[in-house]
């Protein structure tokens, strides 16, 4: 009769133990919506204007217009000194197995000088750990390398190949390589 009860004990005690787990820290929470995405901006002495950091939603946005983007370039070439020139591109929303990864990019005088997520969506703690993690490392390898041609990063290749994959979009929308 006492191992029966220290035996149902114990089993309550190690359920009450589980159902309090906490796997995670929901303040690190990269699900689309839910918190302000990573962003990483170059310092201002090393980038001509100071791009403003954006707070990014988890709905797709669309890049200023062509006719906005045309007109700023006339602008800045008529008024006789040449003005840095600052474009935000979105990247393609690409689709990868555990969510959602599209890249905004600001290019100031052919430069990257902004880069942050438009979209990053992690349905599963897991993700959104892994997330907390390679994000900001993919974007400071992006402003590094002031191209797509990064490296994975390790325990993330699903978000590393749909950042690399939506960041070339981008870049490509900015007629850089």
């Amino acid at each position: 009769m006492k191992r029966i009860l220290a035996s149902l004990l114990a089993t309550v005690g190690g359920l009450a133990a589980l159902l309090g787990f906490k796997s995670h820290d929901p303040s690190i929470s990269l699900a689309s919506g839910n918190s302000t995405l990573p962003s990483a901006t170059l310092p201002a002495d090393t980038a001509s204007v100071t791009p403003a950091t954006s707070a990014a939603s988890g709905s797709a946005s669309t890049s200023a217009p062509a006719s906005a983007s045309s007109s700023a370039s006339k602008a800045s070439s008529s008024s006789g000194t040449a003005k840095p020139t600052k474009h935000t591109y979105l990247g393609s929303a690409i689709q990868t197995r555990y969510g959602v990864v599209q890249v905004r990019v600001t290019v100031n005088s052919g430069k990257i000088t902004d880069v942050s997520f438009a979209q990053l969506t992690a349905f599963d703690p897991r993700s959104q750990q892994i997330n907390s993690y390679a994000g900001p490392t993919l974007l400071q390898e992006t402003l590094s390398a002031q191209s797509a041609q990064i490296s994975a990063v390790s325990g993330a290749s699903y978000t590393s190949e749909g950042y690399v994959e939506s960041l070339q979009s981008a870049l490509d929308k900015a007629g850089l390589r």
